[in-house]
């Protein structure tokens, strides 16, 4: 078994280090939710001209999306990071498909990133923030290039370990 996911050992790391992440938030959530309350709460107080009465809630929930979405992207991303280890792609695909399928941990990361920037800056510019498109557009991108390889090998033969004329295995 470690030999067959030896290609995917870094994808593989940053799946367990996004689930690793969703779980301890949600393990925050549980012992001290008050914290996070306060920080919106204060930075809403703090500037008051860029909220209105719906923001204490949605920033809020910016967090809580930040746990569901690392919590349930990891482990989608499990099961795809087993049919990568188990496909016909050639070994530096599978490396590279992996890890392009690890970098899917970084959409909740923008989630949180919002959540953090929000009570100084607004809702909308918190959606705006470069750090936050950043991390959507790469979490996201490398989700969807990491399937799209992989899908490409299971249904149409691409980038296999042996590639006979039209795709045939």
């Amino acid at each position: 078994m470690i030999n067959t996911l030896a290609n995917v050992k870094i994808g593989l790391a940053l799946v367990m280090l996004g689930l690793l992440f969703g779980i301890g938030l949600g393990i925050t959530f549980g012992v001290n939710e008050a914290f996070f309350e306060t920080y919106v709460a204060h930075g809403i107080a703090a500037h008051p001209e860029l909220h209105d009465a719906n923001s204490p809630e949605k920033i809020w929930r910016y967090a809580q999306r930040a746990h569901f979405h690392a919590t349930g992207i990891a482990a989608f991303s499990i099961g795809l990071l087993l049919l990568v280890s188990a496909s016909s792609l050639k070994q530096r695909f599978k490396t590279i498909t992996a890890v392009f399928i690890g970098l899917g941990g970084l959409y909740p990361l923008a989630w949180l990133a919002m959540f953090i920037v929000a009570p100084s800056i607004g809702r909308g510019a918190a959606h705006a923030h470069p750090v936050t498109e950043l991390l959507t557009y790469t979490g996201v991108g490398g989700l969807l290039l990491g399937i799209a390889i992989l899908l490409a090998n299971l249904f149409l033969g691409l980038f296999s370990e042996r590639m006979s004329g039209r795709g045939d295995r």
